[in-house]
Order: structure tokens, then sequence, then C-alpha cells
């Protein structure tokens, strides 16, 4: 029987079931396994994926919806991958017309490496902004900061649902509900009672990702992060706007080297919602 095109090849939703197949498809184009954020993006948000009929998957993403169940104001589009044997054939561009199709006009960010920059450009996105990269073992020092942390608690969920979704620009609900469950470490900043801030730490193969970061000002930033360190003997992990040059100073003295920069960038709207000035990092470049 011949083997059917790859235009053939149906789009489907994947689930769970599907964990080790997209962890395969990381780990063929030379990315982490990553299977704790796979699973965590794959019921948090819409995967989509191709088999391939002689076994594994030919292509995958994920597709994670903000705002209301009705009308999502949002989409943050992530883990584009197509397979080696299967790149440069034009099957990522199918993946993400799919996308683009299902979203009808809702407006879309994703973060772009370079080599994927050029399809996404010519599916008109636009490069709205850049993140850097940061990596390294954090070293201790400095002046302290003053700000006061400490770890969330479920009363706390409401709170910090509330300061996202006024810094993020919309309800992000069904993803930031799933931190605790999630994340090895979830804080707080807090001033006469009330969230000025919150970070979390979740476990990337040997890493801890610092991610989402959203804080008052970058003394917040500094004193979440701090907090995060003291709570871990691995290496950190950050994506950091370039915009918030303080901040990314600071880690570098701490012990963070830049690894990367990526493009963040948007469809259908020249600039992210929300307030950019207290969003420092997102809880991860796959979601937003």
């Amino acid at each position: 029987m011949p083997t059917p095109s790859l235009d053939a090849l149906p789009i489907r939703r994947l689930t769970l079931r599907d964990l080790a197949a997209c962890a395969d498809l990381s780990e063929d184009r030379g990315w982490p396994r990553e299977e704790h954020k796979w699973g965590f993006l794959l019921t948090a948000g819409r995967g989509f994926g191709i088999d391939d009929p002689r076994g594994g998957l030919v292509a995958a993403c994920v597709l994670t919806e903000y705002g209301t169940w009705e009308r999502p104001e949002l989409g943050a589009v992530g883990m584009v991958l197509v397979a080696e044997r299967h790149a440069r054939r034009g099957v990522g561009r199918r993946l993400m017309r799919h996308v683009l199709s299902l979203m009808d006009g809702t407006p879309l960010t994703l973060h772009a490496t370079e080599n994927g920059r050029p399809l996404y450009e010519e599916l008109g996105f636009k490069v709205t902004g850049r993140a850097e990269m940061l990596m390294g073992r954090f070293t201790p020092g400095g002046p302290e900061t003053g700000v006061r942390t400490r770890a969330a608690t479920a009363e706390d969920l409401a709170g910090i649902l509330r300061l996202d979704e006024e810094v993020f620009g919309a309800d992000r609900t069904p993803l930031i509900a799933r931190l605790p469950a999630f994340a090895d470490q979830l804080r707080v900043a807090e001033e006469d009672g009330r969230i000025t801030g919150y970070a979390a730490a979740w476990p990337n193969m040997d890493t801890h990702v610092v991610g989402p970061l959203i804080a008052r000002d970058t003394e917040t930033a500094r004193a979440l992060i701090t907090s995060l360190a003291a709570g871990t003997d691995r290496p950190l992990r950050t994506d950091i706007d370039v915009r918030h040059e303080e901040l990314l100073a600071w880690a570098k003295a701490r012990g963070l080297a830049s690894v990367v920069f990526n493009s963040v960038m948007s469809y259908g709207s020249h600039e992210l919602p929300g307030d950019w000035t207290r969003r420092f990092a997102p809880l991860t470049v796959a979601a937003g």
C-alpha cells in the first residue's frame, strides 16, 4: 500500500496519550524531552498533531487560549515542531495555517527562534518585542531589597488571578490555576496584605525555570527570584523581556548568563495587551 502524501495526512487533536510521542518529537529535533512541560500544555491548552504512518508524529504544536471560554481574547502558540525527516516540506506552515483558521481573527502571540521567524513572518506575524533567555547558578549577594516574599497558599489564588489578569491583559485562569500542581515553588510578594507580585519555579530537565514573573517593580522581581533561588539547588533558567534592562543586568551579576534571544511575535495585534512594565518573564515561551 503506498504511503500517503504529507498533505493528505489529517491534523488531529493531541491528548495526554500522545505525551511520549510529543517528547520523542522534541528529542528528534535536538530539544530536551520536556515531558513535564508537554503534559502541562496539553492539559491547559489544545495540542494539534499529524501522525506519521510509520509511527510517531510528523509534527505538533500547542495553542493556549486566554479570555472567556466562548470568546478568547488572545492565543499563544508554542512547541511548533516538525520531525527532521519531514522538515522543509511545508508541514509547519500547514499546521500554523490550521491554527490561524481555528482562531478566526483572534490575536495570537508566539516566541520565535531565528530559524522559525521567516515562516511566521510569511504567515503575517510581526515582531513586537524580544526576550533574552538566561541560565546559570544563582549567586546570592548585593543589597537587600526590603520586599517581603512568602510561599503562596490556597487563599492567595484569587489574588494571584486578579493580578495576573490585570498585568497580562487577559484571563489566564486555566493556566495559572494549575501552577500549584505544576511548579515546585509558587511565591508571592506582599505589602500591607496586598499581593504585589508572584513567581513560580518549575522543573525542566536539570533546571528550574522561573516563570511566570509578575511584579510591581524591579525590586519586587529581584526579591521573588532571590527567594525562589534559595529554595533549589538546581541552575535557574528564565526568559526576561529585554526592556527590563535593570533586572537583566542584576541577574547576570548574580551568575545567570545569556543563552539566546527570541523574537516575540504577534498576529492581528500591534502589541500584547496588559502592562509590560510589570510583566517580567512568561510562564513558558510556549504559552506566554
